[in-house]
């Protein structure tokens, strides 16, 4: 879209719209709000803004479609006891010892296989209460663990932040995934090292919170094996992978083989819910699926409003011009704009989508390759997007049986964990690519 509005109405319309989302307004009326405000300010008619938002909100839905489609394979993960196979099979063959690897492991891998990361915090925490009241760990180091993990598994996940990350520069889902890889495993790194210093930081886990835990140990039995529940993920990872490899191996019919991430998700979730003879609740595993991915869904349209905003102004070149008088390279507003998105709504989805629909084309015009662009903002939308104003912070910490003091201390070491993936991911795509 050309420039049709103020870069300060743009300006004024983002930062109402935070306003709003930190005032607990629902995020998606306050994306909403901030971009008509902002258009009206920054010299739109009625009829202007209409068209900025429907352009925006058109813009993300190659991205909607994909984050509908990958809750089919999400709600058989969570529903049918699969991820909490996983996490317990992880957790018991490090053993107690290595418990904060175990812990951050297992709730990597299950964000990694589709599952969100606050719901697979949420199947690892009893897991995480119970190791952390035998071995003394304290309440600070699990969680950091268990979001660390997670963090380091969600960039490497076909998960809602992972397609916008794709989509809004034009990728393939499995092209970002593998870009990802090893800045996770510097993040997984960091997570359990820095954990680790901190064990003994903050208050224990107590026994009556173990006890009380106990009670649902008997669902636990109705969990498939292990060996069916992997089938979904390893079966999408399969799937993912294959034109990758042609592309490595120079094999032409595996490199022409499109498989989009609109196919892939859905056909692993199903395959993996017969693999556990689970077919008959096909109605229920969609019916959770879907409205597990709702929410995201309705931010991303919000959050296309404001990019479309953005979009219809020059606000992303005043923000490279500002950055380029200070002397930091415009190569860098990749993961500038990842963290300050991500921070601004709390949320690592939203914060991608945000960035890539404000400066995915003006970096692309930099000259900068699109996979790199993808991997540094990407990475850096998990420094700091477990604020308050978001959910992820009220139920990670719930899961722990956090007070929000308590909660809000652990964000500068998420930050830390956040921080090794996108330094990582910027020296190797800076340096390297």
């Amino acid at each position: 879209m050309t420039e049709i509005i103020s870069w300060y109405g743009a300006l004024i319309g983002l930062f109402l719209a935070i306003f709003l989302i930190l005032k607990g307004i629902n995020p998606v009326y306050s994306l909403f709000f901030g971009a008509i405000i902002g258009a009206f300010i920054g010299g739109a008619n009625l009829i202007q803004t209409v068209s900025i938002l429907t352009s925006g909100t058109q813009s993300i839905m190659g991205t909607v479609i994909r984050v509908l489609a990958a809750g089919i394979l999400a709600g058989v993960m969570m529903e049918s006891g699969a991820a909490e196979t996983i996490a317990q099979a992880v957790v018991k063959k490090l053993g107690e010892k290595k418990a904060l690897l175990a812990l951050a492991l297992a709730t990597g891998l299950i964000t990694a296989s589709g599952v969100f990361i606050p719901v697979a915090v949420l199947i690892v925490a009893p897991i995480a209460l119970s190791v952390g009241n035998k071995m003394g760990i304290s309440r600070l180091a699990l969680l950091l663990a268990l979001s660390g993990g997670g963090k380091a598994g969600n960039i490497i996940s076909p998960n809602p932040n992972t397609i916008a990350a794709a989509n809004g520069f034009d990728l393939s889902l499995s092209d970002v995934m593998i870009a990802g890889f090893i800045p996770a495993i510097f993040g997984l790194i960091a997570t359990v090292v820095i954990a680790s210093l901190i064990k003994n930081k903050g208050d224990k886990v107590t026994t009556d919170e173990v006890l009380a835990l106990k009670k649902n140990d008997e669902e636990q039995n109705n969990n498939p094996s292990l060996g069916k529940s992997i089938v979904a993920p390893v079966t999408a990872i399969i799937l993912l992978m294959i034109n990758p490899i042609g592309n490595i191996f120079h094999i032409e019919v595996l490199a022409n083989l499109k498989i989009d991430a609109l196919y892939v998700l859905p056909v692993a979730g199903m395959i993996g819910m017969l693999a556990m003879g689970q077919h008959r609740k096909i109605a229920m595993y969609t019916k959770s699926g879907i409205d597990k991915m709702t929410p995201t869904v309705l931010i991303l349209v919000g959050a296309g409003a404001i990019a479309g905003l953005i979009g219809a102004s020059n606000l992303a070149n005043q923000v490279i011009s500002i950055i380029e008088s200070i002397g930091i390279s415009g190569y860098y507003l990749s993961p500038i704009s990842g963290i300050l998105m991500a921070a601004a709504t709390a949320s690592t989805s939203t914060g991608v989508i945000l960035a890539t629909g404000t400066f995915g084309s003006t970096i692309i015009d930099m000259g900068i390759p699109a996979i790199s662009a993808a991997v540094m903002m990407h990475t850096g939308a998990t420094v700091i997007d477990s604020l308050p104003q978001g959910n992820y912070f009220h139920v990670t910490g719930n899961s722990m049986n956090m007070s929000i003091k308590q909660r809000m201390r652990l964000i500068p070491y998420e930050a830390l964990v956040g921080g090794t993936m996108t330094l990582v991911a910027t020296i190797i795509y800076d340096f390297f690519i």
